[in-house]
């Protein structure tokens, strides 16, 4: 008997889940699974789910139907028992036919790392730009899941829900109305497009440097952003938290105004399609006339980080990936000094010496100030 998904009509925020990070033998990580499976929790409360329990599960080979081994799927449903979790969320990418057949397995909603990421940028999107082009994605991902609802697609509330669908003599006029809908935002976002374009380029034409915030999803972009500019970004300790291109004037020393960008975070692994969507924000990196790399330098994975964010960069032309060499000037910030013990702190301008980086802290707003200087 196949899980009748309407039974969990509201999984997502206030769900409690277990979270599952598949270390799988075959594939190649930049961070290890510890720190992927903390990054995984780190998704899942930022779409205000409550972690009953969270594993690394070791897969030698990955299948087909379920892509972990049949006794481990046993043990995930014994965790689903145990912990009393409605939803089961696996920090990678499952098919739809292993999604499908875990929920039949489980009889739980199951969700991938693509299916929660495209909840948490469905609630965080604010602009009509943001909101396109979550929903574009999130249709693009939509259209294999044989399962899923196109009436939930339709509901006026943040995120999408991943919250199953009407039956199966639904699905091929779901299938025809996702495509006539993708074609309609198509068509919608790149009127959008052309006109940031435009706006862009008249910022082109005035006086003004362009300085933009890059670094990880929770590096402190978005607290920086708003102890150089007073504006009240959101700025919580959550993965995500800033989705859309937010700009604001500033004064620097020497310089009498400026714009500074604060853009979307990066993060490990995520999937093509979602970049691809948030072209928009990142678009506005290249053209900046300084980037500023934010990275949080109280996370034990900040060179990992910096790792995929320089890979970020180079996908959009801004670093050659042969020569390593910047079209634009960047400047690292080490931010978060103020979580680092005095030791650390000594080892962080030790090796400060001759990389051009500015060590500060967005909270306590130390160090701010040898930042404007440098810009």
């Amino acid at each position: 008997m196949s899980f009748d998904s309407d039974l969990q009509e509201e999984v997502t925020r206030g769900a409690r889940a277990v979270v599952l990070c598949p270390d799988i033998r075959a594939l190649r990580y930049d961070l290890d699974a510890a720190e992927r499976l903390a990054e995984a929790e780190g998704l899942a409360l930022a779409i205000g789910v409550v972690i009953a329990h969270a594993a690394i599960l070791p897969v030698r080979k990955m299948q087909p139907n379920t892509l972990f081994g049949s006794g481990q799927v046993q043990n995930i449903a014994v965790w689903c028992e145990q912990y009393e979790a409605d939803l089961v969320i696996v920090d990678g990418a499952l098919t739809p036919i292993q999604q499908r057949n875990l929920e039949d397995k489980l009889k739980r909603k199951v969700i991938d790392r693509t299916g929660l990421i495209l909840e948490i940028f469905g609630e965080r999107a604010a602009t009509a730009e943001g909101r396109l082009q979550v929903e574009l994605a999130h249709l693009d991902y939509q259209q294999s899941r044989l399962v899923r609802s196109w009436t939930h697609l339709e509901r006026q509330r943040g995120g999408f829900g991943f919250l199953g669908g009407p039956g199966e003599t639904q699905i091929e006029a779901d299938r025809r109305m996702i495509r006539q809908r993708m074609s309609r935002l198509r068509r919608e976002l790149e009127q959008v497009r052309k006109t940031r374009t435009l706006h862009r380029d008249r910022r082109g034409r005035a006086p003004w440097p362009v300085v933009a915030l890059v670094g990880y999803t929770n590096a402190g972009k978005s607290t920086l952003f708003n102890r150089l500019t007073g504006a009240e970004v959101m700025a919580e300790d959550l993965l995500f938290a800033t989705l859309d291109p937010t700009m604001r004037a500033i004064s620097l020393p020497g310089v009498e105004k400026a714009i500074l960008s604060d853009t979307v975070g990066f993060i490990s692994d995520l999937p093509t399609q979602l970049v691809a969507a948030f072209r928009a924000t990142l678009e506005e990196v290249t053209a900046a006339d300084v980037i500023c790399h934010v990275r949080d330098m109280a996370n034990p994975s900040h060179a990992a980080q910096k790792k995929q964010v320089i890979n970020v960069l180079g996908d959009l032309g801004v670093i050659d990936k042969d020569t390593g060499t910047s079209a634009i000037p960047i400047l690292e910030v080490w931010n978060k000094c103020d979580l680092l013990d005095a030791e650390q702190i000594a080892e962080l301008w030790n090796s400060v010496e001759g990389q051009g980086a500015v060590i500060l802290s967005a909270v306590t707003g130390e160090g701010v100030l040898a930042l404007e200087v440098e810009l």
